[in-house]
Formats: structure tokens, C-alpha cells, sequence
């Protein structure tokens, strides 16, 4: 099957389990009630499974990404620069993009990471 990049808008029960792997420390529940045109929430799904996620804030054509995480057991195999990438092209009309350091990762991974991705650093983020 192949890994597909979904706009999720109203989650299965398996959604629900699959998103707590990704986000242990996130209340999935309170994410999908806060879920709207302008909170969006992007998932990297392979198999029925998701896999990595991250929520979009939308403000005018600014786009801000925050909690962007990757499974694990998934990570370096190309699954989040996927996701950023068709997120980013499913929301085309945003000119400027802000991904948020949630602190979350490693900084020096994640700093690798983004700049691969044509992001630059910038205080508590990177821009595109």
C-alpha cells in the first residue's frame, strides 16, 4: 500500500490509538474538537495506520506547524519529509511557513532535518 497524506478532519477509533504513538503527551480528543478551517491536522498514513502527524494553524497566507513528529520505530525513511512536503502542497495559497521547536526532538536531528527541507533557523522555529 502507499503512504498517502491526509487532511484528517474527524478521527476513527484507530486514528485515536495510532496518534497517541506519535503524540503521547497530546490529548487527542481535545485535538479533534479543536479541529476547523483554521486548525488543520495532517497525517502520514501507511497500511490503515498513521504513522506522523502534525497540526497547521492557518492565519491569512501564513501557515504555522507545530507538533510535527514522526513515530519512532519510522523515522529516516523519508515519512516526514513527505508529509511536510504535501502539506505544504495542499496548502499552496500560504506564501510564508513557520514550523514551531516544540522542544520535542533531538535539536540537532531536528535542525538537520529542516534545513534539508529548505528551512532556516529562527528564534524558537525555522521559516520557509
Amino acid at each position: 500500500m502507499k503512504l498517502t497524506i491526509q487532511r484528517l478532519a474527524s478521527l476513527t477509533a484507530q486514528d485515536r490509538i495510532d496518534l497517541a504513538k506519535v503524540w503521547p503527551e497530546i490529548d487527542i480528543v481535545q485535538l479533534e474538537a479543536q479541529l476547523s478551517d483554521t486548525q488543520r491536522l495532517y497525517a502520514a498514513r501507511f497500511n490503515d495506520r498513521l504513522l506522523a502527524a502534525l497540526q497547521l494553524t492557518l492565519s491569512g497566507t501564513q501557515g504555522k506547524i507545530t507538533h510535527f513528529n514522526v513515530r519512532e520505530v519510522t523515522r529516516r525513511r523519508g515519512v516526514g519529509q513527505y508529509l511536510l512536503e504535501e502539506t505544504m502542497a495542499q496548502n499552496s495559497a500560504l506564501a510564508d511557513w513557520w514550523i514551531a521547536d516544540d522542544g520535542d526532538a533531538d535539536q540537532g536531528v531536528r535542525a538537520a532535518f529542516m534545513q534539508a527541507c529548505g528551512f532556516r533557523a529562527q528564534a524558537e522555529g525555522w521559516v520557509r
